[in-house]
């Protein structure tokens, strides 16, 4: 503890609500009494430091995020030479993405020079429902982390329990008609991950089965990047 009273116990708040909280799970996890709670969970969410989820729950807000993603440009120069070696090995478009709440962000990307591609500009905002992106950021997560997005998803846990088994992820028509990709985890130094790696492109180049020709190489590319 700082004793810096205030901060104590929002740290305390924010700890709680690492895999979403409601009000009488913070007053539990905390200690704190109630009203106290919900005024520090309320001032957090104002600052957009937590957000509310669809059942109510507090969780990380994307002023976290963003804080967050300000103190990984060690990854994110890593990462670039990684994409574009992982672009030219495989002929598809390359993608880094970062989860915000319930959103997948693209951080970097590395595109085919020519010809038939899947194009995701930085910036780009996806669904945490949809495509081998989103499969590897959810995978790892605890289960009452992953459970209320799993009635929006067009995977299912047993694809993520796959997922987990093989160490990536492959999707077609997934979140795209006519797009395939293939991603894998990146890894901060205590084993958590922290981004997805993955490669995109038609399926008429790709195929039915992407993560046959293409999981290894992606799947290299994450570990490369994993530790920073």
């Amino acid at each position: 503890m700082s004793g810096v009273g205030v901060l104590d116990k929002a740290v305390l708040i924010l700890e709680a609500c690492t895999k979403g909280a409601s009000l009488a799970e913070l007053v539990h996890e905390t200690g704190l009494p109630r009203a106290t709670a919900h005024r520090l969970a309320q001032a957090l969410e104002a600052h957009a430091i937590l957000q509310r989820d669809h059942e109510g729950r507090w969780r990380p807000g994307v002023k976290l995020g963003e804080l967050a993603g300000a103190s990984a440009d060690i990854l994110l120069a890593s990462a670039e030479p990684v994409l574009n070696v992982l672009r030219d090995q495989t002929g598809e478009s390359a993608q880094l993405y970062r989860r915000r709440a319930d959103e997948r962000v693209c951080v970097l990307a590395a595109e085919r020079a020519s010809g038939l591609r899947d194009t995701v500009p930085v910036g780009s905002v996806l669904p945490m429902t949809a495509g081998s992106g989103a499969q590897i950021l959810l995978a790892w997560e605890p289960p009452e982390a992953i459970l209320p997005l799993l009635p929006k998803c067009r995977f299912s846990s047993k694809a993520l329990a796959e997922v987990r088994r093989r160490g990536f992820a492959q999707s077609v028509g997934e979140r795209e008609a006519g797009v395939a990709s293939v991603s894998a985890p990146i890894r901060d130094k205590t084993g958590r991950v922290v981004a997805a790696i993955s490669v995109s492109g038609p399926i008429e180049r790709m195929g039915r089965r992407p993560g046959d020709r293409l999981g290894m190489a992606v799947l290299r590319a994450g570990q490369r990047l994993s530790g920073l």
